[in-house]
């Protein structure tokens, strides 16, 4: 049986419209796509309290989470995915590339423009579409 993993990234959109896009460094798994930041969330640990820590780690700033946005479970060749996308308000600091190769902000309409990981595809579907 495969290996299910519950994860969390977030919807961070700034006061231009844009979202944040992180691209994956090349040693992460699923190397050089891009997603929502975020990552696993850890035993005993909500989705809520789960995404600001994963942003603190990642991003090195604060978010606030407001809601979830989007669910969807991915099956990869040697594992499952169970993804919760949460809009996020960013309430202290700049996001920063700690972990990821490069992040970027991107208007909703541009978002296909990347090669996005499999699992956060239906999310950027939904943003596209105005959601």
């Amino acid at each position: 049986m495969k290996k299910t993993v519950k994860v969390v990234a977030s919807m961070i959109e700034n006061e231009h419209n844009e979202i944040l896009c992180a691209l994956r460094s090349p040693n992460m798994l699923i190397p050089n796509m891009w997603e929502f930041p975020g990552g696993k969330v850890e035993k005993d640990e909500d989705i809520y309290t789960a995404i600001v820590r994963e942003i603190e780690e990642e991003l090195r700033c604060k978010v606030e989470a407001k809601g979830l946005f989007h669910e969807h479970t991915h099956e990869y060749g040697t594992f499952i995915i169970n993804l919760s996308v949460i809009t996020c308000n960013i309430i202290e600091g700049i996001p920063v590339a700690a972990e990821h190769a490069k992040l970027i902000w991107l208007k909703r309409e541009s978002l296909c423009s990347l090669k996005w990981a499999p699992a956060d595809i239906p999310a950027v579907k939904k943003l596209m579409n105005g959601q």
